[in-house]
């Protein structure tokens, strides 16, 4: 297992000084064995991290070189497995020391085994603190932005918790267990490996958080009628699409996603009419075909409203990524009329906490094109689920949503007409 700890060690420490994700780091350093075990430490602790990091630097009154910054990776791992993951601390403690001293040279290693050996000491204290962050400042002002202190509270806490499996069920389809939420997603434990659940083979549903979910159950009847799946990759939304019968054609710039769509369309027994390998503001600015009726924009965002399944986002972005993202956002918005057309259905969504990727983003679009009118999507929930619509019509779905039963992803979405041409 201390093989594993070291590559546990070298994946953190891309995470947090390459700032990319948890797939990302686990592709670059080749995890093969044990990596239940790996994915299990590295979220915990990513879930951990700015508590862990306060508890350290109690204990270290001295910087950490840089070329030894390994040790301090080292001590993050091994304070959560200490604390939190119930390993024997003679196993955690002597199995960091060793990676510390083979990472960073073996003067540190003392180091390591100090602190290690205070943390598992003082153990029950540690867990009784009241104030464990999970919110960095820097992320933490970024929220501030869009919700007040009681809400960014309730949400920190949800995002510790660690997200169950939410599918989609092909229509006529039915699974044997699980709990049927509002809208018809089933939800399960996230406890086992996916392709061994029941009916995967046969292709009679989908992984897809509720959230997501609901954005196509928010379209009127759609058979027969022509959609454009923008950035449609890796093919939940245009799976829906399909199943309700729709002719779909899907874009997506990157070539690697969309062969993962085509597989994942493969598996379901779908078809879309077309897929394009493009950019999609390439591709509508230049738009000269038949217009579709309906175009679906689950537009590029921050992706912070996936904190729970992706804790490490809320170390990795910033406010420049929000910046970015809302500009492309804009840009998508003002070049989709040119293909959509006249009473034509315009469905945007993001898996962004922030409004100005949602709301904002929207009421300004509206603002600037008076050929657009908002859908009231209130009428369109079930009765429990309407109290995510707000007095725009839009829907804004936090992580606390669901919260006795796993939560969800946080979701905007929002359904507009061109009532002009």
């Amino acid at each position: 297992m201390s093989d594993s700890r070291l590559t546990a060690v070298l994946i953190l420490r891309d995470i947090l000084e390459r700032q990319i994700f948890l797939n990302e780091a686990k592709s670059r350093n080749a995890v093969k064995d044990n990596g239940a075990f790996i994915n299990m430490l590295l979220l915990t602790t990513l879930r951990r991290l700015c508590y862990v990091e306060n508890i350290l630097k109690k204990y270290i009154t001295r910087k950490i070189p840089a070329k030894q910054k390994a040790a301090w990776y080292a001590l993050i791992l091994g304070t959560v497995e200490i604390l939190w993951l119930e390993t024997p601390d003679y196993a955690a403690i002597n199995s960091y020391v060793e990676c510390a001293k083979k990472l960073s040279g073996k003067y540190v290693g003392g180091l390591v085994n100090a602190v290690l050996r205070k943390i598992a000491a003082g153990r029950q204290e540690l867990l009784n603190e009241k104030s464990q962050p999970f919110f960095p400042p820097r992320f933490r002002e970024l929220l501030h932005k869009s919700y007040d202190t009681r809400t960014l509270a309730a949400i920190e806490n949800a995002a510790r918790q660690e997200p169950p499996l939410d599918i989609t069920l092909k229509h006529g389809a039915t699974f044997p267990a699980g709990k049927i939420l509002p809208g018809g997603s089933v939800r399960l434990p996230n406890n086992g490996n996916i392709s061994e659940l029941p009916g995967y083979g046969d292709g009679n549903w989908w992984v897809q958080d509720f959230s997501s979910a609901l954005a196509v159950k928010m379209l009127p009847d759609i058979r027969n009628r022509r959609v454009l799946d923008l950035c449609a990759a890796p093919g939940g939304k245009t799976a829906q699409l399909i199943d309700a019968g729709a002719r779909v054609t899907a874009l997506d710039i990157s070539k690697k996603r969309l062969q993962t769509l085509r597989e994942n369309l493969e598996r379901l027994r779908f078809q879309t009419e077309q897929t394009i390998c493009a950019d999609a503001a390439d591709y509508l600015e230049n738009f000269n075909e038949e217009p579709y009726d309906i175009i679906l924009l689950d537009a590029p965002c921050s992706a912070t409203g996936t904190l729970r399944r992706h804790p490490e986002l809320v170390h990795i972005k910033t406010e420049k990524d929000v910046l970015t993202q809302s500009a492309i956002q804009q840009k998508l918005l003002t070049a989709a009329e040119k293909a959509l057309d006249r009473n034509g259905l315009l469905l945007y969504c993001t898996c962004s906490l922030c409004r100005s990727e949602g709301e904002d983003q929207i009421l300004t679009f509206l603002n600037r094109n008076k050929r657009f009118r908002t859908v009231n999507l209130q009428q369109s929930l079930p009765q429990e689920l309407q109290s995510l619509a707000d007095d725009n019509g839009f829907i804004r779905i936090l992580p606390t949503f669901m919260e006795d039963c796993g939560g969800a992803d946080g979701f905007f979405i929002a359904l507009l007409q061109k009532v002009s041409a």
